[in-house]
């Protein structure tokens, strides 16, 4: 068994559920809105791809986004210990240009989910996000280290440790560092009640 701590390889993840549940890229490409192009590019690490993308493929292949990061959703419940939460980080392409951000997966284990819960390490990025995210549901953001900046649609918000933010998901939006140290958050993302698998 591999050490939950090594970095998950999603692209290699996402390949493998979709040929597990028998889609194609066109098939998974349209129900999910993400070009063809775009996912062979995600599977093959050309792109790492964030977790606005992340949901709508995983609502698109009708898993949780969880099983991204493993494929043990078989407990009523999971506990994750500190040092056995599956890390992702976010690369541009195969050369390792940073996005500015890992996440940590604590809710993989728990069968049925409805929520999906990171920990989430905002660092300088080398590429700089510029699009907003949009999917269906809702998240939630408790500042853990750090200050971060939140755009939600034309709102922009700068939260500082202790603070958190609660918003619709639909609305466009994007989570970065703010400043120049590091930032660690909690985001709790619900995506709606097709997400759960039985």
């Amino acid at each position: 068994m591999s050490n939950p701590r090594d970095e998950v390889k999603v692209g290699e993840r996402i390949k493998l559920l979709r040929e597990d549940k028998a889609l194609s890229l066109d098939e998974v490409a349209k129900r999910s809105g993400i070009s063809s192009s775009v996912l062979s590019q995600i599977e093959n690490h050309m792109v790492s791809p964030p977790l606005g993308t992340l949901i709508r493929l995983a609502k698109a292949m009708g898993i949780p986004t969880g099983m991204f990061f493993s494929d043990q959703a078989e407990s009523p419940f999971c506990l994750v210990r500190r040092d056995d939460r599956p890390v992702a980080s976010r690369f541009a392409s195969t050369e390792g240009l940073s996005y500015g951000y890992s996440y940590e997966a604590l809710g993989f284990a728990k069968k049925n989910r409805k929520m999906e819960p990171f920990v989430v390490t905002l660092t300088e990025a080398e590429v700089p996000q510029t699009d907003l995210n949009q999917h269906a549901g809702e998240e939630f953001i408790f500042v853990l280290e750090g200050e971060i900046e939140v755009i939600l649609g034309e709102a922009s918000e700068i939260l500082k440790e202790g603070d958190s933010i609660y918003y619709d998901s639909n609305i466009p939006h994007r989570v970065a560092r703010h400043g120049d140290k590091e930032a660690k958050i909690v985001a709790v993302i619900w995506t709606g009640e097709e997400m759960i698998i039985f």
